[in-house]
């Protein structure tokens, strides 16, 4: 994750918090547009494969295959896109809740929706011991935070309110409808994967003498690369978006809250549970505000979360309080 260390201004009249802010909203730009470049790169690496697959296993057919893969990966988009999120709260298990079933929850989401200006979500709870939550919708007006009874039973106000604000942001930064895109063009790398394996070996691949044998041979290179490397590229470029998606609705959350600190005690507890949050699946890990599941050492190279040392010390390096802040890391 690239850092920007802010040094303690030279010009001791600056107010530093506002100096901050100035700063800490322009490395929100960045990461938005950084992020929106990364998504035109994944579509037009998911139409490369089809082209490249189609034009070596039915030579002069790259064509087709590039309109078909287009058109299949902006249908894949949009059911993603309309049904996403009540896709991932049936998985969840998540049950919407109402003012009366938990009125102080209420009060907090929608405080920090007014401060936001972010319309107030749907509130749902996972029912597990499990310290957890995420956000979904396709944009902030039909947004829905699910939080886990753990994490109610658990976290301080300061510190739930941190959490709430963290998932307020994804809604707000419009995160949740950039990951649903995402993680559909993803599957279709491995759907187009898979139909190319069966293509293989249960027929295709007819030949054609108008084309040149060596042309065919770099075409059909290229398909077997994309056959093994497709999946992992695609896999990696949907954890650079949602790691800085994540790092991004941290910053965005402190800059809400105006405490930092209560965010990152909320991590610390969250990553410090026991509890194992059994309606997490590997297909909406990516949501939650921690990893659901336990990386090993080797795992959290491929973690959709950025390294939880790494969010809990750049959040503790916001200062927006004191009058002259030493550093702040995003």
């Amino acid at each position: 994750m690239p850092k920007i260390l802010l040094r303690r201004p030279l010009n001791k009249n600056l107010n530093c918090p506002l100096f901050f802010m100035t700063l800490a909203y322009t490395e929100i730009t960045h990461n938005k547009i950084k992020s929106w470049l990364m998504l035109a790169f994944f579509v037009i690496f998911v139409m490369a494969m089809g082209f490249i697959l189609s034009e070596a296993y039915n030579p002069g057919g790259g064509i087709p295959g590039l309109a078909i893969a287009g058109i299949i990966a902006i249908i894949w988009s949009l059911i993603s896109y309309f049904a996403g999120n009540k896709i991932a709260l049936t998985i969840s298990g998540a049950k919407k809740v109402e003012r009366r079933d938990n009125p102080t929850l209420y009060n907090v989401v929608e405080n920090l929706s007014i401060a936001s200006g972010v319309p107030a979500p749907k509130i749902y709870i996972i029912e597990s011991p499990a310290m957890n939550a995420f956000a979904t919708g396709r944009d902030p007006e039909h947004g829905a935070i699910a939080v886990t009874r753990g994490l109610l039973d658990r976290l301080e106000k300061a510190e739930l309110e941190g959490v709430l604000a963290h998932e307020l942001s994804h809604l707000g930064n419009y995160d949740t409808r950039l990951m649903m895109v995402v993680t559909a063009l993803a599957g279709m790398v491995m759907i187009m994967t898979d139909l190319v394996w069966r293509i293989h070996f249960f027929g295709g691949g007819g030949s054609n003498n108008k084309n040149s044998d060596k042309a065919r041979l770099v075409v059909l290179i290229l398909a077997v690369i994309l056959i093994i490397f497709g999946p992992l590229f695609a896999t990696l470029i949907k954890l650079a978006i949602s790691r800085r998606r994540e790092s991004l609705a941290d910053a965005s959350a402190a800059l809400l809250t105006r405490y930092p600190e209560g965010l990152a005690q909320a991590l610390e507890k969250i990553s410090g549970d026991s509890q194992t949050l059994t309606t997490a699946s590997k297909g909406t890990a990516h949501l939650y505000i921690c990893n659901p599941f336990k990386a090993g050492a080797w795992s959290k190279w491929f973690s959709t979360h950025p390294p939880i040392e790494e969010r809990i010390k750049a959040l503790r390096g916001m200062n927006f309080l004191d009058a002259a802040p030493k550093s702040v890391v995003i």
